[in-house]
Order: C-alpha cells, then sequence, then structure tokens
C-alpha cells in the first residue's frame, strides 16, 4: 500500500503543479524600464497570478476523470497551494532578478510531464532520471540542466505553455533562478513552490561540497558554475528539504519564521497555531501536548456511562415492578369480578370462552433410520399420546427416548422416517402446530442475568396470542410462577455458572415454565425430573397434572422415578434398547401386563426400576416365564396384533437383530446390512450422515409447513420492541464486564499513542496500521459474547416459532451502543497522546465505522463457530488483513484480495483524513478523498449484517 500510496501522491502533484503551466497561450514580457514602479510590480504580479488562478478550469475535467475520487473542488484546493496575492514578494524579486523575462523561464506543459514522468518512473534524485530531451542530452548539456539554474528562450520565439508535446528551444541567458522556484536537473526551465515549503537560493557549503539546504553538488570541472534555487518538488520523504520543518512557519515560500511562545507549528505550516489553554507550547513547538483533554473526556465519558448505568438500571426495576404489580392487582380484579353472581352469569352466557386446541399424536409402525449409515434408531413403534393424559417414556440409556420426541415434534434431522405420525387423525405435519406445542430440553436453557418473573414474562409476551389482554396475560404468568412454587424467587436473578442464582431445582422449574406460560396443547419434556429430590418432582408433576386438566397433553422423558410419582402418571410407554417399544397403555396395568409374561414385580421393589433392571439386562426373569429381555418388543408387537418384520419373526428364543439392538443403543441401533466395511467406507459414511443432517436442518429452518395453530402471535415489530427490552437489561447488568471491555480499550489507546508517534512522511500510517490491528481484535473479541453466549437460547426460541428476525435486529440496535462509545473510548487516550494532523471528528467517523464492520465479521464468527475457534479466527484474521492491505506485492490475486480487506479502506480513511489537514500537502491530498473512504468503508458490514443473519437462521448445529 505504501508503493500505491507514493504513487498517487506523485499523481497529485504531476496533475496540480502541470496544472499551473499548460494551457497558456502567450507570454507577457516585463521592460526593464519598469522594474522599479510599484504599480508596474503588482499589475505584473496580478497577471500573472490571474493566469496561474484561471488554468485549473482548463484541465479541470481530466483531473476529475483521473482523480474525481480524492478532489473535491479543483479551484479551492489548486488556491490553497499556489494562492501567493498575499505574498507575491518573490515575484517581485524573481522579476527583477530575470529582468522581466521570467514568463519565458517557466516550463511549459511537455516540459512538466518529462520531470514528473520521471519521479513516476521511480529514479532517484542523484542520478539522471530525466529522459534526454531537446535542451539537455548526450550532445547539449548547458549550465541550464544542471540542478537549481534556468534558461530562457529566445526573445522572438513564441513560445505555446499549453503545448504538451513540443519542448521549445531553451538555451539562452543561463542562470541560477530565483527563489521560490524549482529547477531539477535535467531541465533548463523553472516551476514555483507550492504554499507550505521553503525553498531560498541555495548556498554551498565548503565542508560537504553541498548546496545548502538542498543535496546537489556542483558540476565538477566548472569553476564559474554557483549554487542555484531548489531542485526537486515532490513527497516528502524525497524532499523533505524543500518543506517548512516543524517548529517554524513559512508565510511564503522565501521566508522562514520561528513559532513564538504559545504556538506550535507543524511540518509545511504557513502561519502559526495557537495552543490550547491546557496546554504548553515553548518556543520552536512542533505540537501541542493536549493528553489533559483526552483525561478530561473520558472522565466524562466514564461519569455520564456510571450515571446511565446505576439511575437506568434502578429506574427501570421499580418501574416494572410498580408497572406489574398495578397489572397484577388489575387482574386480580377482574377474576374477582368475575367470581361475584352477576359475574358468574356472564360467565355463563359468554360462548367466546377461551379454550385449548387438543392434539392427539398416534404414531403407527415409526421407523427412525439414521442417514448415510444405515442404522436403525428407532423400529416399529405403535401407540398414542391422548389429550388430557401425562405419558412418561422410559427406558434403559440408550434406548432412544430423547429421539422419540424429537421425531413426534418434527425436530429429528439427518433420519428418514417411515410410518405414519397422524395429528388429531391426520397425516399433517406437526410442524404446524408448534406455536402450540411447547417443548422443554434436557438442559435448562434460561437467561441468568434476568430474574425468574421476566423470564418467564418474556416468554409469555412473544407466545401467548397477540388479542389476549394484557390482564389475562399477567394472570397466566401468576399461575405459572404459584403452580410451580416459584413466588419467594421471582425477583431473584435466575444465575449463571460463574454467578450463582437460584438453586438447580427452581432453575429447572423455570425451564419448565418457559413454556407452560404459553398455554400449549402439547407439551413434551426431555428428563424435567433429573436432578430434582422427590418433593421437588412432585411439585413440578403435579403442576403437570393440573395442566392436563386443562386438555394439555403432555408427554415426558423420566429416568426411574419413585413409586410415587410413577403412580402419578397415566400412561407408559416402555422402550428397549435399539428403539424397539415394550409396552405402551396405562400406569395402572403395566404391571398386569408383565405378570401374564411371568415377569412379576417383587415386594418392596419399585416397578420401573425392576422394568429398567431387566431391560438393561442386569435382571433376568424367572426362568419358569420362558421370555428373555430380548424378546419383550417382539412379545409386545404379538400381544397387540403388530405386524412383526420377518427378521425379529426367525426365532422367539433368538432374535439376531434384537440381539445387535441390545448391543447397539440408540445412539448406534440396529445395523442393517453387512459390518465388515473398511476404515474409508466408515469415513465416507460419516461424511454422507453429516450431509445429510445439514440438509435436514435447513429445509427445517426454511421449510413452510403453514400455521395449523390458529393463533396469532405478536408480529415482528412487537417482538422487536420485547427484545429490544430484555437485551437493553441484559447490557445493563453486565456493566462490568462492559468496563473491563473499555478499560483494555482504554490502555490500547494509551500505548499506542505514545509509542506510535505521527511521522509527516508517513501521515501516521504506521500508528494508525497498529490502530486498526488493535480495535479491530479487541472490538471482535467481545462482540463475540453477543451471539456465542446466547446461542442456545436463540435455538430454543427460534424453533418456539419466535421471530428470528426480530431477534437479529434487536441484538444489532443494542450493539449500536458499543459501536458508538468504544471509538470515544480509545481516541480519548489515542487522540490526545498522538495529537496526529487530522481532527477528532474525522478519527471518530472512521473508528465508528471500523468497530460496525470488525463487529458484524465477529458476529458471523460467532454464529459459525464455537467460541474457541471463533476467538482464534478473530486474533487471526485483523492481522493477516493488514498485512495483505499493506503489502507491496505487485500480485494480481494479492490486489484483488486487498481491494476487499476493510483493514485497507480503514488505513487509507485515516491516511486521508490526516493529510488533508496539510496545506503544504493540499496538492497532494485531497478533502473528497477522505469521505470516499468513509463511505465504503461502512458499506463493507452490511455483507456481513446479511451473511451472518443468513447463517443465524441456517447453521443451527444443536436440534433442541
Amino acid at each position: 500500500m505504501g508503493r500505491r500510496k507514493l504513487f498517487y501522491q506523485e499523481t497529485y502533484v504531476s496533475f496540480f503543479v502541470s496544472l499551473v503551466f499548460i494551457f497558456h497561450r502567450g507570454v507577457i514580457c516585463q521592460d526593464d524600464s519598469s522594474l522599479d514602479n510599484p504599480a508596474a510590480n503588482r499589475l505584473y504580479n496580478q497577471f500573472v497570478f490571474d493566469k496561474i488562478s484561471n488554468l485549473t478550469e482548463v484541465f479541470e475535467d481530466d483531473i476529475k476523470r483521473e482523480l474525481g475520487f480524492c478532489i473535491t473542488n479543483v479551484k479551492e484546493d489548486y488556491n490553497e497551494a499556489f494562492n501567493f496575492s498575499s505574498k507575491p514578494g518573490f515575484l517581485n524579486k524573481c522579476g527583477k532578478t530575470t529582468k522581466g523575462d521570467m514568463m519565458q523561464r517557466i516550463c511549459t506543459a511537455a516540459e512538466v510531464r518529462i520531470y514528473f514522468n520521471g519521479l513516476l518512473g521511480g529514479a532517484k534524485r542523484a542520478t539522471n532520471y530525466l529522459k534526454p530531451n531537446k535542451n539537455c542530452n548526450l550532445s547539449s548539456w548547458m549550465f541550464g540542466c544542471e540542478p537549481g539554474w534556468a534558461c530562457r528562450t529566445a526573445k522572438d520565439v513564441k513560445v505555446d505553455l499549453k503545448d504538451d508535446k513540443n519542448v521549445p528551444v531553451r538555451t539562452q541567458q543561463c542562470a541560477p533562478y530565483c527563489a521560490g522556484f524549482f529547477c531539477p536537473r535535467g531541465i533548463t526551465c523553472m516551476i514555483p513552490c507550492p504554499l507550505g515549503a521553503y525553498c531560498p537560493e541555495a548556498k554551498l557549503n565548503r565542508t560537504t561540497g553541498l548546496c545548502d539546504p538542498y543535496h546537489y553538488q556542483l558540476p565538477s570541472g566548472q569553476p564559474n558554475h554557483t549554487c542555484g534555487g531548489a531542485d526537486i518538488w515532490a513527497d516528502i520523504v524525497s524532499s523533505s528539504e524543500v518543506f517548512c520543518s516543524a517548529g517554524s512557519f513559512c508565510p511564503s515560500t522565501i521566508d522562514k519564521l520561528p513559532c513564538t511562545r504559545g504556538h506550535f507549528c507543524r511540518t509545511g505550516s504557513t502561519a502559526e497555531k495557537n495552543c490550547f489553554k491546557l496546554a504548553t507550547c515553548n518556543p520552536r513547538s512542533t505540537n501541542q501536548n493536549i493528553t489533559a483533554y483526552g483525561i478530561m473526556l473520558f472522565a466524562g465519558l466514564g461519569f455520564l456511562l456510571i450515571i446511565l448505568y446505576n439511575c437506568s438500571d434502578q429506574v427501570l426495576a421499580t418501574r416494572e415492578r410498580r408497572q406489574a404489580k398495578i397489572e397484577k392487582e388489575k387482574a386480580m380484579q377482574e377474576q374477582n369480578k368475575n367470581l361475584t353472581f352477576s359475574g358468574v352469569i356472564s360467565m355463563a352466557n359468554d360462548i367466546e370462552i377461551r379454550k385449548r386446541p387438543t392434539i392427539e399424536v398416534a404414531f403407527k409402525d415409526l421407523t427412525i433410520t439414521l442417514k448415510g449409515k444405515n442404522k436403525h434408531l428407532m423400529r416399529c413403534v405403535t401407540g398414542k399420546l391422548s389429550p388430557g393424559r401425562v405419558s412418561a417414556v422410559m427406558g434403559p440409556s440408550g434406548a432412544g427416548k430423547t429421539t422419540f420426541l424429537t421425531a413426534l415434534t418434527g425436530k429429528a434431522a439427518g433420519c428418514t422416517m417411515s410410518g405414519m405420525i397422524l395429528v388429531n387423525g391426520k397425516v399433517e405435519s406437526i410442524q404446524s402446530y408448534k406455536r402450540i406445542i411447547g417443548f422443554v430440553p434436557q438442559d435448562d436453557i434460561v437467561h441468568g442475568n434476568l430474574t425468574v418473573e421476566e423470564n418467564l414474562w418474556f416468554s409469555a409476551r412473544c407466545r401467548l396470542p397477540a388479542d389476549l389482554p394484557k390482564p389475562e396475560k399477567v394472570l397466566v404468568v401468576e399461575r405459572v410462577i404459584e403452580s410451580l412454587g416459584l413466588q419467594h424467587v421471582r425477583d431473584s436473578m435466575v444465575g449463571t455458572v460463574e454467578k450463582r442464582g437460584i438453586s438447580g431445582g427452581q432453575r429447572k422449574r423455570v425451564n419448565v415454565g418457559l413454556e407452560m406460560v404459553m398455554e400449549p396443547s402439547l407439551l413434551v419434556l426431555d428428563e424435567p425430573t433429573s436432578g430434582l429430590d422427590s418433593s421437588s418432582s412432585q411439585l413440578l408433576l403435579r403442576a403437570l397434572r393440573r395442566e392436563a386438566l386443562e386438555g394439555v397433553n403432555i408427554c415426558m422423558v423420566v429416568h426411574q422415578p419413585s413409586y410415587t410419582l410413577f403412580r402419578m402418571f397415566d400412561d407408559l410407554i416402555l422402550l428397549a434398547k435399539g428403539g424397539l417399544i415394550c409396552y405402551q397403555g396405562s400406569v395402572k396395568k403395566v404391571e398386569e401386563y408383565f405378570s401374564s409374561l411371568g415377569i412379576v414385580v417383587p415386594e418392596r421393589v419399585n416397578p420401573p426400576d425392576y422394568y429398567i433392571d431387566i431391560l438393561e439386562g442386569i435382571l433376568k426373569p424367572s426362568t419358569s416365564s420362558g421370555v428373555t429381555y430380548k424378546q419383550l418388543p417382539v412379545r409386545w408387537m404379538l400381544h397387540n396384533g403388530y405386524p412383526v418384520p420377518s427378521d425379529m419373526l426367525k426365532s422367539i428364543e433368538g432374535m439376531a437383530s434384537a440381539e445387535n439392538s441390545a448391543h447397539g443403543g440408540s445412539a448406534h441401533g440396529s445395523v442393517v446390512g453387512d459390518d465388515g466395511t473398511s476404515f474409508a467406507g466408515e469415513f465416507w459414511q460419516d461424511v454422507k450422515a453429516n450431509v445429510e443432517i445439514k440438509k435436514d436442518t435447513l429445509q427445517n429452518n426454511f421449510s413452510n409447513s403453514g400455521d395449523l395453530s390458529q393463533r396469532q402471535v405478536p408480529g415482528v415489530y412487537q417482538q422487536f420492541r420485547y427484545f429490544l427490552g430484555r437485551l437493553g437489561k441484559q447490557r445493563l447488568r453486565e456493566a462490568r464486564t462492559l468496563a473491563v471491555d473499555y478499560l483494555i480499550l482504554l490502555l490500547a489507546g494509551i500505548c499506542l499513542g505514545t509509542l506510535a508517534k505521527v511521522s509527516d512522511e508517513t501521515f501516521g500510517a504506521m500508528g494508525y496500521t497498529y490502530t486498526v490491528i488493535a480495535v479491530s481484535l479487541l472490538c471482535k473479541i467481545t462482540a463475540l459474547r453477543s451471539f456465542s453466549l446466547d446461542k442456545l437460547h436463540y435455538w430454543r426460541e427460534s424453533r418456539a416459532g419466535m421471530s428470528s428476525l426480530a431477534y437479529f435486529l434487536a441484538k444489532d440496535t443494542v450493539d449500536y451502543f458499543n459501536t458508538i462509545v468504544k471509538p470515544l473510548v480509545y481516541l480519548s487516550m489515542f487522540y490526545f497522546f498522538n495529537n496526529p494532523r487530522s481532527s477528532v471528528g474525522d478519527n471518530y467517523i472512521v473508528l465508528i465505522c471500523l468497530v460496525y464492520c470488525v463487529t458484524g465479521i465477529a458476529f458471523a464468527l460467532a454464529i459459525l463457530f464455537e467460541p474457541g475457534p471463533a476467538q482464534l479466527w478473530s486474533v487471526l484474521l485483523p492481522v493477516v488483513l493488514t498485512l495483505i492491505a499493506t503489502s507491496t506485492n505487485d500480485n494480481k490475486i494479492v490486489e484483488s484480495i486487498s481491494e476487499l480487506c476493510y483493514t485497507r479502506w480503514a488505513l487509507e480513511a485515516f491516511v486521508v483524513s490526516n493529510a488533508q489537514r496539510s496545506l503544504a500537502y493540499h496538492s497532494l491530498w485531497i478533502t473528497d478523498g477522505e469521505w470516499v473512504q468513509h463511505q465504503a468503508l461502512p458499506s463493507l458490514p452490511h455483507l456481513p449484517d446479511i451473511n451472518r443473519f443468513f447463517c443465524m437462521v441456517t447453521f443451527q448445529k444443536k436440534q433442541l
């Protein structure tokens, strides 16, 4: 990028300096008699300046076409670099020195192009880098060809200064040219230096043999040759001696004054600048120390954030408690009103009493086979789940209990299902009823930084019917809190692993309550009693039985419940290993059925424990029964008259398929076909299985099975408001973590602002390179938390029917706060320790765009990868992309990749905004280029925004 920047700099120089001299149609001469006439001098100077000022119109279209991306106003930028009207002294002196023929010594367009084409060729100043021309070549080399000297044309020769093809013969009266101009080696004309330069007449240094302050030598063998003027004007790296030095200012190109106390002067200053009140500036100061302002800015920002945190959280909590209390009182008053005589009569006459729709799920010969591996997870399962009943799914580990639940709820991925699943007697997709189906996962996926009531209330608002009055929603939440025994912890934080909250049993009940508050018609629970003691399990089951009294179809997986808990279930589904069913029916008849097979539960032994031990193979039935645990699935099929697969009917005594099932478990299931596959074959099967799982996940996420639930939930906008409110609370309660992030950014700003000082040669490119890497890395690492920590919560909520778009927009909106504040925190130290040429506003705009861009990339990484790999990518990407952006490699592939790197646009925006502050560089760096970069940088995050939203709704690695 450095080589490319130098190329652009030199190109800008060629256009702007060429602009001064191209397209003159003629030359005006001043007689010797008028040299001492002040009025004539003023007229002559004004003529010269007007000629220069009017030249921009001629070349304006070409400049805009080639350099329009970095130029706002050609005339305005030109005037800032070549406006000599306020200090025309050097023109007067030059007019006297040249005796009125100054215009005949100025370069034509062709000569200017010769000079700048030589610079663009990359030649060094110490060599003959200009191509031979009519005046300076191997056969003709006069004094005017030496650096600092110039010649004039013959008086009778009419010179067309806008001729960019023909070089005029310029060989007469060669002499050292005027101060304020420069003449390079290899051409015999002179070019004026722009403002911000210091171009005095050179003096010979007898010690070094150089012409100070320049670095050219006198030609050997020519004792009468003297030092002339400047010999070069280019970028500051190549011609630093021509720029007005730091600590001084140059009101004109021939005057240089020291900076006085209370002022500071940077390199290329045309006037001294006043120091701020809290900054001290000694004579010849090159910069001012404004660290105090950075400390004040950070202190003010920190004070504001502390007030915002303390007040907002307290005010919001108080307001919500008061509002919840009012809503609860209103709801209770409405309920009490209905309990009066008139209220009962009104309820009796009301034909629109709200009633939950019922869902009956029947499954016939259900078989689930893992794609790619051809292994059975479940086989020949038949039965039904009835409304108003609580069904328990039990079996040994690996029997496929969770697989059975995911199949019933339509969430099985990577599997082939055969058989039939009937919903209310019809062959319909269970996904069409997902708005009235509750699924409680085995893991307690609950927001730890919200209270119990806030978790339940959010689920109720998003999933209950949109037309349900708010008082009724309040009553629903209150009923669930009371039935689950959570009254005394309703205002307590749920807590996380790092920060202790409510107990594990209470957290489990909150996990169940999230589904109960949406008043489901079918409630499926995966091991809701695991980790609970007997009393908590009974409390939970009593709450579920109350739900069943309202017609809810409840199915839950349990592991070896107590006898009391076991008797509270209505139905039992008992699975054997391999996903084969051993019993499905009433709990009251299970002992009777197994007794008919000769399996009698001993006294003082819990029936479910005994049956599961038999299915595990730990206990063996009595020999008098003549039944083994491998035969129990077939016995059940024959008992009910279900069709039995031929391979399972080989013999009642020994079933090869069942043997495979007993040793395989649900994770592997029974294998169909030969098991003697090679390693390559197994690897290929794994690949195919993963592809099938991803394919099914995509189909589940994007399929539209219609809605048969007859429930209208809040729309995207309303859910966006709910998500936004929840995320706002969570951010306020994570203020300590946020404060640590800000502190790290603050330290990074101090370190980089102190160590990476701004250089006029590179416009602070090195410091800004470190800034891009540091800010990208720190902001990406912290932004990963936005989606990594809530990934499981999002998967659960999206599968429950909540809007993914509302969730995404709320996340994006809340993170705008960090996008706005983090650049301020970093700049409060970096800018005021580093004090670059560009303004705080310019740096802030670029940093906002940079933070927004890297935040979007971090969100995509958090969605696509697990936390560990996502962090590695977040560290690696800024470094690699910055190396690519700053690479000087001419490889086209690298150049194309560089065009897509956000680091390149950020660096260019920083450097351009820094360069446009210097009057000395106005002919090199123009204002509009900065705004082009500012516009290009924020456009990059929109692509990650779209990508991360697509990834969020697509790549869900876990089925909940």
